[in-house]
């Protein structure tokens, strides 16, 4: 069956009920992320935002004085960043293989990196985010490592809003795939609801890799449990390194 024209990620609906219902990750990373981001501020560098979803980061790197580019692959995703950060260059940007404007700090969390469709295709975007860093540039992703599988709430997952309400079904059929299915149902302003699935498949590394692999695109780079003094889900990891001058 053909995709829809804005993708398969999600789609107005399911933007709409992250916009509404799951700011609570970017809420628990973004001091870590901005402690790191200080000497781009102060630099007065570019803060280059990949998967930026709905903009609950982007919003918080424009507030705090960053100029901000951020990106997402989904149109409908890339409509609430523009509301919920009007400050942002906001830019439609799927990876691995549109090209990547050259900037101080790339920055994603929410482990867009997991959405591409297989570990190669992870490897080739983490090289290409790492490529558009100028030297001394700042590197800080989340990505899930194969423990996130085995760390994972396998079953159903209901919620439930007064204009929203969504149903997440989640397993792990291979130990390097998270897989959730999810329906989602929106009021509409006729008051009848309506209804869209998506099937969203995540690929898992082992993150242990990661450093030997930005290293041959020239960035430092470390694996850790949190950005600053957060606690990460388990299984989600903190990639943090430099570009080489």
């Amino acid at each position: 069956m053909k995709e829809p024209a804005e993708g398969p990620y999600f789609r107005q609906d399911l933007a709409h009920i992250f916009d509404r219902g799951f700011g609570f990750h970017a809420e628990l990373v973004a001091a870590g992320i901005l402690e790191l981001l200080e000497p781009v501020r102060a630099t007065g560098g570019t803060v280059l935002e990949l998967g930026c979803g709905t903009g609950e980061l982007t919003r918080r790197l424009v507030a705090a004085g960053h100029t901000v580019i951020a990106t997402d692959a989904s149109p409908a995703m890339l409509d609430l960043a523009r509301a919920n950060a009007p400050g942002a260059d906001v830019r439609r940007l799927t990876l691995p293989d549109d090209p990547i404007p050259s900037t101080d700090a790339i920055v994603a969390v929410g482990h867009p990196f997991n959405y591409l469709p297989d570990a190669i295709s992870l490897r080739r975007g983490l090289a290409a985010a790492a490529a558009a860093l100028r030297p001394g540039g700042l590197f800080a992703v989340d990505i899930a490592d194969l423990e996130w599988a085995q760390n994972a709430r396998v079953g159903q997952i209901v919620k439930v809003e007064d204009d929203w309400a969504w149903i997440n079904r989640v397993s792990s059929p291979r130990p390097d795939l998270y897989l959730r299915e999810m329906t989602s149902f929106v009021r509409q302003p006729d008051g009848a609801w309506h209804r869209d699935d998506e099937r969203h498949e995540n690929v898992l590394i082992d993150t242990t890799e990661i450093p030997g692999w930005l290293a041959e695109a020239n960035v430092d780079a470390r694996v850790g449990d949190s950005f600053g003094t957060e606690n990460l889900p388990t299984g989600l990891r903190a990639v943090v390194g430099y570009a080489r001058a």
